[in-house]
């Protein structure tokens, strides 16, 4: 049977809602899941009258078991934390609190087998702050909810899949939070997920901290040689197939060339620079490591204020992100 997809509104002030209602406006979306939107109604309206949808039913339901699930219907589990109005491109406190909830609401339904995995439409991280939750973003968020100490963000499209050290933090803090433990577990964190997806000899390559991964003493103060080479014999002492640290600029174009099937890097720019310059509306962001199995794929862009409300959003993120939902979910029926 077909998973059960839940797909978060994100900021209600963002293109969040209008890249969701233009993605449940596509016939082979319905063929290969059965999607329910949690969030509120009367945005999702809005937001069809904007992108010219009009003609989509917004079905608003108590919980998964109402939803209809049926083309050119759009059943939302409707929280009502907001006006039927909200104002396109405007910082909210209440947009970024019901955000939250959102996701909060999607989790629960998670870890009572009511859905089969989370996607998430994007959140503001400023909004998000002003509504009360200090969180840096969607990933750290999901950790708390479920409990999981070892997680990470993976980036994903056609020819790139990329794995975090760390994310949302400053450079100089993203270098002082790296140590051997942190990169032996998501290099493990790497191969498991690429095994559960069917390879099963994976290919990760590990970039270096500093330009040229230190060139041997020359460049920063042996973090390469610290942080990273422990984690490294070990993972290869399990078998894992690892390569380097090596320098950044080249182990890129070598995994787009197929050396490797995944790359794990260091902070977030390095990471995500590459999958954003291969096209934004293909890239999915994918939490890898949530207890109980969890999976939660997002699209790969930010809220987008200042094209909020023109109608003009590209969907396709959100379309990917849906597919790769799918691609991960149990397949057992809920």
């Amino acid at each position: 049977m077909k998973p059960i997809i839940a797909i978060t509104m994100g900021d209600a002030a963002g293109i969040g809602p209008e890249v969701i209602v233009k993605a449940l406006s596509h016939p082979d979306v319905y063929e290969m899941c059965r999607p329910v939107v949690i969030g509120d109604a009367g945005t999702l309206k809005q937001a069809a009258a904007v992108t010219g949808r009009s003609e989509m039913e917004i079905h608003p339901v108590a919980g998964v078991a109402e939803a209809l699930f049926q083309q050119g219907i759009i059943d939302c589990i409707n929280l009502n934390l907001l006006p039927d109005t909200v104002p396109f491109g405007q910082l909210s406190a209440a947009a970024g609190n019901a955000a939250f909830h959102y996701i909060a609401k999607a989790v629960e339904l998670a870890k009572a087998g009511e859905v089969r995995a989370i996607c998430t439409a994007p959140l503001n991280k400023e909004a998000l702050h002003k509504g009360g939750h200090l969180y840096p973003g969607h990933t750290e968020i999901l950790a708390k909810l479920t409990e999981t100490e070892d997680f990470s963000m993976m980036l994903s499209t056609g020819r790139l899949k990329v794995i975090h050290l760390t994310t949302h933090v400053g450079l100089i803090k993203a270098v002082e939070m790296i140590t051997p433990e942190r990169t032996y577990n998501v290099l493990k964190l790497a191969d498991q997920v690429l095994r559960t997806a069917g390879n099963e000899h994976p290919r990760i390559a590990l970039c270096g901290i500093n330009p040229h991964a230190g060139e041997n003493g020359l460049f920063g103060n042996g973090e390469e040689e610290e942080k990273l080479l422990p984690a490294v014999e070990k993972a290869r002492a399990e078998g894992m197939e690892v390569y380097g640290p090596a320098p950044a600029d080249t182990l890129f174009y070598r995994a787009m060339r197929g050396d490797f099937d995944i790359v794990v890097a260091c902070y977030h720019d390095q990471g995500h620079t590459p999958i954003k310059v291969l096209g934004i509306e293909a890239g999915v962001n994918i939490t890898v490591g949530l207890k109980g199995g969890i999976i939660r794929t997002s699209v790969d862009h930010g809220t987008a204020f200042d094209i909020a409300g023109k109608g003009i959003a590209d969907e396709r993120s959100m379309l990917a992100a849906i597919r790769s939902a799918v691609e991960l979910a149990p397949r057992q029926a809920v």
